[in-house]
């Protein structure tokens, strides 16, 4: 019988807040004493005490691809790692579990900054939301900008209180009252205090989370939390699915949690950007052949709190088969290039849906036959807006719109790919 390999050893992934040791319980500071190897930030590393005798190996930068060679380096040493507060809340547990899974890993967090804020500030913590500035860009904050709405950032550095409140007053929200918590849970605990459209503090402690009680400026542009943007919240050239005609196609395609969406002929990318504005962890990639407009579509996502939006500038269907597998595709543009549709329906897993929208009687006609193949819905939407009609007012119908809709079953029917 062939002996057992004996089980490494676990790695302790130990939080610590700013207060440093003397913020650590026991078992905290048991696994650092412990450790023949102690992983972490230069500064955190920096407030341990000479007890923890462990070699000190600072993170290199970047952190993310050096998690697995450094670790791999230590293999069979006890190993503790340094995160800050809790290290399961945006920090590097979520490397450390993907490297070496659940079961190698035994975690003891802290307090995050997050719990420190929410205690300092008021606030529950259920009803407040949290965005991450760390290594992402600012303008995603945009897509959790509602009146009355509170919301933490989390800072990347001393600077970015100041893009938070630059942000803010572009986005119509100058009257956002901020305040600025640094060295959470320390001795040199402090807070700044104004609103957005004064903010003119200098840099202050790079260690700081940033809280916002958000407040509209009149006549800001009101940005709702479901489909249906208003129209005015794009830049376009004429290119956009309406905000009627959006709501609806958005019902239809009935975005998930963690979906992504192929968004072909992309026009102004609405459909894409409100796709991804469902849920933070909703993804889209937007085809667009017009260079122009691949550029604005970029734009338009940016604005709207949306930056992950990939744009991909080229003709469909010949640059689809280097993207992801979708789980949804919507066609806005170009459905009579030839082999666009089968592409899409072929690109599509089990249970993955498509929905194609059109004005022109060639691509009704098109969708007809592809409903008749394939089942799914045939769908006419017809808009009409109350205009001025000399001293009265009448209607005047927007074109209508057709569109099929279908969910993919393992084998459509009719379909001998």
């Amino acid at each position: 019988m062939t002996p057992e390999h004996p089980r490494p050893p676990a790695v302790a992934v130990v939080g610590i807040g700013a207060d440093g040791w003397a913020g650590l319980a026991g078992p905290a500071r048991a696994a650092l004493t412990d450790a023949q190897v102690l992983i972490g930030a230069g500064r955190q590393l920096g407030l341990l005490p000479p007890e923890c005798a462990g070699v000190r190996v600072p993170w290199p930068s970047p952190l993310r691809p050096a998690v697995p060679g450094l670790l791999a380096a230590h293999e069979g040493r006890r190993i503790a790692v340094l995160a800050s507060g809790d290290p399961m809340f945006y920090g590097i547990g979520r490397a450390l579990t993907e490297v070496l899974g659940a079961e190698r890993l035994h975690v003891l967090p802290h307090p995050s900054s997050v719990s420190y804020a929410c205690a300092r500030v008021g606030w529950p913590l259920e009803d407040t939301e949290v965005v991450t500035l760390v290594g992402r860009p600012a303008a995603r904050l945009a897509a959790a900008l509602h009146e009355g709405r509170r919301l933490l950032v989390l800072s990347a550095d001393a600077d970015t209180p100041a893009t938070v409140a630059a942000l803010l007053r572009d986005r119509g929200f100058g009257p956002s009252r901020m305040r600025v918590l640094e060295q959470l849970g320390s001795e040199d605990e402090a807070c700044a205090e104004g609103t957005a459209d004064t903010w003119d503090r200098p840099a202050g402690d790079p260690l700081n989370v940033v809280a916002v009680e958000c407040r509209t400026a009149p006549g800001a542009l009101r940005l709702g939390a479901v489909p249906g943007l208003p129209d005015e919240a794009y830049a376009h050239d004429g290119q956009l699915t309406k905000r009627h005609v959006r709501a609806a196609t958005l019902g239809v395609l009935a975005p998930a949690p963690g979906e992504l969406l192929w968004d072909i002929g992309g026009g102004s990318g609405s459909i894409a950007v409100e796709w991804m504005r469902v849920h933070p962890s909703c993804r889209a990639v937007t085809v667009e052949r017009d260079p122009v407009r691949a550029a604005r579509i970029a734009a338009n996502a940016d604005r709207l709190g949306v930056p992950g939006l990939r744009v991909v500038t080229g003709r469909a269907p010949d640059c689809l088969d280097r993207l992801p597998t979708p789980d949804a595709v919507f066609i806005g543009g170009g459905l009579t290039a030839p082999g666009l549709l089968d592409a899409c329906l072929g690109a599509l897993p089990p249970g993955g849906r498509l929905v194609a929208n059109t004005v022109t009687l060639e691509s009704e006609a098109l969708l007809a036959a592809r409903h008749k193949a394939h089942g799914g819905e045939l769908t006419r939407l017809a808009v009409s807006h109350a205009v001025p009609v000399g001293t009265f007012t009448g209607w005047r119908q927007a074109m209508p719109v057709t569109q099929w809709s279908v969910r993919k079953a393992t084998q459509l029917p009719g379909d001998d790919r």
